[in-house]
């Protein structure tokens, strides 16, 4: 079954799109077109590897940086010929041939323009996944805490895949419910080999358990692209066909729509899923494009906007903005070892998963529900959190000891860089349960020497997500 179907099983988007010609001259016989899945889950393993560790099931977990370096031949993604005509310094990435910046703007230039223009950045190294069936939803819900029976169709949740026993995220995704019993699910490059084979594991022991039956299907070849910043809609809209019956405008924050776009000469897209939210803090769009209309869409938006308004941004900039708005990033801020309540994520487990007689209990309920009480009410508590830091002088990067008022290291930063936005270093790290409030001062040491340092909530920057009456 193909992605369209899912979709055209929620509410139509573009009423009277239909018949219209694709850039191949065929006609697309559906109102929406068709979305075409390359390939079944069966895979060829290609990923970032570090250490390896035994899990609870008796798999052999391995750590993934998503920056992490491969043996392997690295990958390229569709736009890797534009970006290269746009000057871009390409670096290996999570498996694949990616931009980390442009000749046009500096990192920073960069990042000050995504927050105060667009920028266009290209996220086809992810992996996208499609499952389907009438037992897709349980599946999802035992690998991860998510509560999808309560989430509408065409909306999408952050969430996590978990090991068994520990509860210890396999990866961080978004899940994004298409129909009644289809999702489309976007996890991390860099993870795919340990992702994929999760997955295959997690099926086999499923349908072994009589599980209900369903379809998991990788959408290799697609295209990804994030529109972020805050003239993203007005991009956007610019190039969509029917931008009226599309109203972007009533397309809030964590819902998606399909959607298609004017390409040059007139042409005529096939449907693409614009979803908006993204990485940034700002508001924007992720938008999943067919292999033969990655470029031709992503060449549209460029074109139609001009630099004036939107240009091409990389890994550089995308690191400092995601960590302004408070985002992990996988093999960094989280990894195996780390659960949902230590990754300061409680609130991706829904209220109806935190019932320990669950009749589908997640995967790892047993090590994260007591983790849900904190030590002081009766709980197991967790003996380490999440924290973002304000550092004094020079920026304290990943690996960076935290030391406490006792002069005792405490934790340690896992992701670092100096702020555009603020003017200030600001860090992501774990510290000890009971440190983790916001102003506790502490201290960082970053080559050699002690950095003064808070505890400060995250996002650093605040968030502008358009939830439909301001920016929240």
């Amino acid at each position: 079954m193909k992605l369209v179907q899912a979709l055209q099983r929620g509410r139509r988007a573009t009423a009277g799109l239909q018949l219209q010609p694709s850039r191949s001259g065929a006609l697309l016989s559906r109102p929406l077109g068709t979305f075409v899945v390359t390939r079944q889950h069966q895979h060829s393993p290609r990923t970032a590897l570090s250490s390896s560790s035994p899990t609870p099931s008796g798999r052999t977990s391995r750590r993934h940086g998503s920056s992490l370096a491969s043996d392997e031949p690295l990958q390229k993604t569709p736009l890797y010929d534009l970006h290269v005509a746009h000057g871009a310094k390409m670096v290996p990435f999570g498996g694949f041939h990616m931009p980390v910046q442009y000749s046009s703007l500096s990192v920073s230039q960069s990042h000050h323009f995504t927050r105060s223009h667009a920028s266009l950045f290209d996220v086809g190294h992810m992996v996208q996944h499609r499952f389907s069936g009438a037992g897709a939803a349980a599946f999802l819900e035992r690998i991860t805490p998510a509560s999808l029976g309560s989430l509408p169709i065409r909306s999408s949740t952050l969430s996590t895949l978990l090991w068994p026993g520990t509860g210890g995220i396999v990866d961080d995704t978004i899940i994004t419910r298409l129909a009644d019993d289809a999702f489309y699910v976007v996890t991390n490059a860099a993870c795919r080999a340990k992702d994929l084979k999760y997955l295959d594991e997690e099926k086999a022991e499923w349908e072994k358990n009589n599980g209900a039956a369903f379809e998991h299907e990788v959408m290799d070849g697609w295209g990804l692209v994030a529109l972020q910043g805050p003239l993203a809609e007005e991009i956007l809209s610019s190039i969509l066909v029917a931008p009226e019956e599309s109203k972007l405008r009533e397309l809030y924050f964590g819902q998606c729509r399909p959607m298609m776009v004017k390409t040059r000469g007139g042409e005529l897209s096939q449907p693409i899923l614009v979803s908006r939210g993204g990485y940034t803090g700002e508001d924007g769009f992720e938008i999943s494009i067919p292999p033969a209309d990655t470029v031709a869409v992503t060449e549209s938006l460029l074109e139609s906007a001009g630099p004036e308004k939107l240009q091409f941004a990389g890994l550089g900039a995308r690191d400092s903005l995601r960590l302004e708005a408070g985002m992990c990033l996988y093999g960094h801020d989280l990894d195996d070892t780390t659960t949902p309540v230590e990754a300061a994520l409680s609130w991706v487990i829904g209220k109806d998963r935190r019932h320990p007689a669950s009749k589908n209990p997640f995967h790892g309920a047993e090590a994260i529900l007591p983790q849900l009480t904190p030590k002081s009410k009766g709980g197991a508590g967790v003996s380490r959190r999440r924290v973002g830091l304000v550092v004094e002088g020079a920026p304290a990067r990943e690996g960076a000891e935290i030391i406490g008022a006792n002069g005792q290291k405490i934790g340690v930063v896992t992701s670092g860089c100096p702020s555009p936005t603020l003017g200030k270093n600001i860090a992501m790290g774990y510290v000890q349960d009971g440190s983790h409030k916001a102003g506790t001062e502490i201290e960082v040491l970053v080559r050699g020497r002690k950095r003064k340092a808070v505890v400060t909530k995250m996002p650093f920057v605040p968030s502008k997500y358009w939830k439909g009456t301001a920016p929240a």
